[in-house]
């Protein structure tokens, strides 16, 4: 009988995880931060040229979506029903579940919402996946849709793999293009509402889903690729960083867009610097799965372990903590400069209670179900019990 090999854990997937998701609330944070500082400062001017810097998380939870889905499922021959009931549940569950929840916790605080039109707020909320940074969940349930035919696609042509992904930069490219510079100047008030609202739409991100693929398939060429290019890699990564504080003043001073326009991720010169971060986070996760064979903090290590097991978590509650942190900063009066240096305190705030709120989560039954980790699998079926033979003679 063929024994079934199980396949070796990649920690490096671990602090990635991590880094996206403590990287997504550092930008919302930062957000927040710089909605209270209403005066034109040095201090706003600071975190409003920084703030592009911080928007390759976004992609990287796209790259981290396509890349875990096909080392889970590309070298098997999955029963796509049970493929998709299985993960429309993990997702679904916890999207469905935290859009009332939050919506529910907003209309308490007297914030946000009302009771008289909950239903309506609701249904309107979980179909176009705009409130409370959802919008995640929403492409990840497209994806789901259409991860069948990525695996179809690379499958059918195995040595088309670079072809494909030279086709996919160049198509995500003209995309980026003409959301910056097309997009604003047409009348799209009669357009599906995936696409006037493209940042819901699981085809913008087709790149960074396919480049997950991409790197799951070859995962040891892309490694070894990376590892020599470590030195190119970590200098173009810092000049591209510096080049979006250059890009939010092309934007302000030269096209005169608007701060929304300005802050956008879909920009072609952020699929660059997004791609080259990828790559980046990439190589430094495989510096942390060499580390933790070699001496690394064991603190370290557990705290990086149990970060990615609730990232998922951290993502869907970040809302809650989020508010609380603007409730508190509207009775804080300070100049902008010492604001900017409370940032630190804020983040760790936000951080702490979204930590603790899936924490809990995760390690108390039944509410597993709410960060996509379920403590009862009510579709499991028992093991069968086997006869023992019996030791008389």
């Amino acid at each position: 009988m063929a024994t079934k090999t199980k396949r070796p854990y990649l920690y490096e997937v671990d602090l990635m995880r991590v880094i996206f998701i403590f990287g997504v609330l550092l930008n919302h944070t930062t957000t927040v931060f710089m909605g209270h500082i209403v005066n034109t400062t040095n201090s706003q001017t600071f975190l409003e040229a920084t703030h592009l810097i911080l928007h390759f998380t976004r992609m990287g939870f796209m790259f981290m979506s396509g890349l875990v889905l096909t080392l889970n499922y590309y070298n098997r021959d999955p029963h796509w029903i049970k493929f998709w009931k299985k993960r429309f549940s993990s997702s679904g569950i916890p999207y469905l579940a935290w859009n009332a929840i939050i919506m529910v916790f907003l209309i308490v605080l007297g914030v946000g919402f009302s009771w008289q039109h909950l239903g309506a707020d609701y249904w309107d909320a979980i179909i176009h996946g705009d409130q409370f940074y959802m919008y995640y969940i929403l492409v990840t349930l497209q994806l789901y849709v259409l991860f069948p035919l990525l695996v179809m696609l690379f499958k059918k042509l195995p040595k088309s793999h670079a072809g494909i992904m030279v086709v996919s930069f160049i198509i995500q490219m003209f995309l980026m293009i003409g959301i910056k510079y097309w997009l604003p100047h047409v009348d799209t008030s009669n357009w599906w509402f995936l696409f006037k609202n493209y940042g819901e739409n699981v085809l913008v991100y087709q790149f960074y889903f396919l480049f997950g693929a991409f790197v799951s398939i070859h995962y040891k060429e892309v490694d070894a690729f990376i590892a020599n290019h470590a030195k190119a890699l970590g200098f173009f990564t810092a000049v591209l960083a510096l080049g979006t504080v250059a890009l939010y003043w092309c934007n302000i001073h030269i096209l005169k867009l608007s701060m929304a326009a300005t802050m956008s991720v879909h920009q072609p010169y952020m699929l660059v610097y997004d791609t080259v971060m990828i790559i980046f986070v990439f190589w430094f996760g495989r510096q942390y799965a060499y580390a933790r064979q070699h001496g690394l903090w064991p603190w370290l290590d557990r705290w990086i372990h149990n970060g990615a097991k609730v990232s998922f978590g951290i993502y869907l509650v970040q809302m809650i903590p989020l508010t609380f942190l603007t409730l508190i900063m509207n009775y804080i009066h300070m100049p902008a400069w010492l604001l900017v240096l409370c940032l630190p305190i804020g983040y760790a705030f936000v951080v702490g209670i979204a930590f603790l709120i899936s924490w809990f989560c995760y390690k108390v039954p039944p509410f597993g179900v709410l960060i996509g980790r379920p403590q009862i699998h009510l579709h499991r079926r028992a093991p069968a019990v086997t006869a023992q033979p019996s030791k008389e003679k």
